[in-house]
């Protein structure tokens, strides 16, 4: 979790394949910890490719299966299903858009957002560009995409600086475009 924050949490994001793992591996954290969630961040890798989007929007009932028998990811059907649904989405997204991170970017004015908390409690757990994006992405075929998930998207990608004022990578990481 250290190497994590202190690394990658919240540094803006623009590949397109970067961006789908987070939004993946978020809406897999949902109802548990990131802690959980990043300590099989490798097997989440190889169980779907490595994150590819085109791969994972082919899996059939037989790829499916084998990844409910995989023991290093959350075995959660409705979690799995979401990820090929949104491999689908995103795919669509990016034919739209040109890439999935033109359209994600827009919610924010292409400018990482930065708070300026002193404390966890000044940090919230969605906003209204969260909700605009959960909406947006639902009405496209996302899932497992709500305003909180979103959220925590939007921090994990850097869209949003939330790193307290305090830690030294808030100063860091507003320094990167």
């Amino acid at each position: 979790m250290i190497a994590y924050h202190d690394e990658e949490w919240g540094v803006p994001q623009h590949n397109d394949r970067v961006l789908f793992e987070f939004l993946l591996l978020e809406g897999a954290q949902a109802g548990l910890s990131w802690a959980t969630i990043l300590a099989r961040r490798e097997s989440y890798r190889r169980a779907f490719n490595r994150f590819n989007p085109a791969r994972i929007a082919r899996y059939d009932a037989e790829k499916l299966a084998s990844l409910m028998a995989d023991a290093g990811i959350i075995r959660n059907r409705l979690k799995i299903q979401s990820a090929v649904a949104n491999a689908k989405a995103f795919l669509h997204v990016q034919k739209e858009f040109g890439a999935f991170e033109r359209y994600v970017w827009q919610f924010v004015g292409g400018q990482p957002r930065r708070n300026s908390s002193d404390s966890m409690k000044g940090v919230p757990a969605e906003t209204a560009e969260s909700r605009a994006l959960s909406k947006d992405l639902k009405r496209r075929g996302f899932t497992f995409v709500g305003p909180t998930v979103c959220y925590a998207f939007m921090q994990a990608v850097g869209m949003v600086n939330d790193h307290l004022v305090n830690c030294f990578r808030y100063s860091e990481v507003t320094r990167l475009k």
